[in-house]
């Protein structure tokens, strides 16, 4: 079984920064990626930012140039950190975990989510 337990959202002027955090634990071998998604509401779900075991990082256009995010592998941690907010960047953020247990098998993994409210 593999955890996966977000923090660091909350309430921000636009134009803020906040930096959210994601720790994954339990029954882990080898970590292949790790993303962020958010869904606001009535809308999809959709990717944010992700970062593979192989030191690729890619970005929703959305907020290229704004968000970073960074992976703590001793930690099996991953960051986003989100400055420059807009209030369309209200959402609900959730972090996902794709690793191998230690059966090899390969599994996707969602935290519980962290809300972002960007508004004056």
């Amino acid at each position: 079984q593999v955890h996966v337990d977000e923090s660091g959202g909350g309430l921000v002027q636009p134009g803020g920064s906040l930096r959210l955090a994601c720790r994954a634990s339990g029954d882990i071998r080898s970590i292949k990626v790790m993303d962020w998604y958010r869904q606001a509401p009535g809308k999809k779900r959709e990717l944010v930012a992700e970062t593979f075991s192989g030191g690729i990082i890619t970005y929703s256009d959305s907020v290229k140039g704004r968000f970073t995010i960074s992976r703590d592998n001793a930690e099996n941690t991953v960051y986003l950190q989100m400055n420059m907010l807009k209030p369309e960047d209200t959402a609900v953020y959730y972090c996902n975990v794709r690793a191998f247990g230690s059966d090899w098998n390969l599994g996707d993994y969602w935290g519980q989510g962290t809300q972002v409210t960007v508004s004056s």
